[in-house]
């Protein structure tokens, strides 16, 4: 693994352009064969090519999205040993997000209320739900 002046914070990921993953929140944990599905309410900053203006009562642009980690070689949560994908999100809570970064051997970290969670896999793919 690589240390840990070699991590890349999730707002220089493109895939993360114009959100706020801090002001977001994970409701579930899935997996789908390799890869690991991250179900949230993801809030969008005003730049963001689907920013919709907000109800006056919302006064934030919060949409559902999928944080999706394809072929996911390892999975941890905390200090753990590595297990299963289908083990491993039984284990995982919901709540907000505090961090997300990547170091160079591909090794993503992300930090909540859920605890920390890593996981070695492809580049994620950011897909915003519904209309």
């Amino acid at each position: 693994m690589a240390d840990s002046g070699d991590k890349t914070g999730w707002r220089e990921l493109r895939e993360f352009a114009d959100v706020d993953l801090t002001k977001s929140y994970v409701l579930s944990w899935q997996t789908e064969r390799d890869t690991l599905l991250i179900d949230v309410d993801l809030y969008l900053e005003k730049n963001h090519p689907f920013f919709e203006q907000p109800r006056p009562a919302e006064k934030v642009c919060i949409r559902p999205a999928l944080i999706e980690f394809p072929y996911v070689d390892e999975c941890r949560l905390g200090d753990s040993s590595p297990r299963q994908l289908s083990e491993i999100i039984k284990d995982i809570g919901i709540g907000s997000i505090d961090d997300l970064s990547v170091s160079g051997d591909g090794r993503y970290e992300i930090r909540g209320e859920f605890g920390t969670v890593s996981v070695s896999a492809e580049r994620p793919i950011l897909r915003l739900k519904g209309p």
